[in-house]
């Protein structure tokens, strides 16, 4: 996995919660923590990072995950403004992830694999979100929809109607985009 993913995670725990408990959770995990944006590093380190994270902050892993998305999306907003700046709500802006966002993604990490996604339209404010990746965090994925809703000024309504962890080829996230 890329680093940039560990640095995101990092800086949404130190921004929530301080230093000392991002230390905590390193120790917790038997990390060092130096990661680097263009580094690799492994999914298992990942894992640790979340259940230690957990552990610390009294949550569930998924809760967690849900929670690091959101704060992970703003992150790259305010690191990467050229791939949000074009669009002025939720639903476009996800509309370009495979066509724009993820073959950039490429372009930069040769040796990235980012998910797939595929969407249902659904009236004016609805769109069925399909995702599908090696490493199955749908929770980072759904995380990530509802940070990238409040980045621009939304309210996004999802409910997953389908989910690889429960043995699903993809995960399916019904999600309705209102005024915040």
């Amino acid at each position: 996995m890329k680093g940039i993913i560990f640095n995101l995670v990092e800086e949404a725990i130190t921004t929530s919660h301080g230093e000392a408990v991002w230390d905590s959770v390193l120790a917790t995990a038997g990390l060092d923590g130096a990661y680097t944006t263009l580094g690799n590093y492994t999914f298992t380190d990942l894992t640790a990072l979340i259940d230690a994270g957990a552990q610390e902050l009294g949550v569930t892993p998924v809760a967690l995950t849900h929670t690091l998305g959101a704060a992970a999306l703003l992150g790259l907003a305010r690191r990467y403004p050229v791939y949000f700046e074009p669009f002025d709500s939720t639903r476009p802006f996800l509309l370009t992830l495979n066509e724009i966002i993820h073959p950039e993604v490429r372009k930069v990490h040769g040796d990235a694999n980012p998910p797939d996604f595929w969407f249902e339209q659904v009236g004016l404010d609805g769109l069925v979100v399909h995702y599908r990746a090696e490493r199955q965090l749908c929770a980072l994925a759904a995380g990530m929809i509802i940070g990238a809703s409040t980045y621009f000024g939304e309210r996004a309504l999802l409910t997953e109607t389908e989910c690889m962890l429960d043995g699903a080829d993809h995960c399916v996230f019904d999600t309705r985009f209102l005024a915040a």
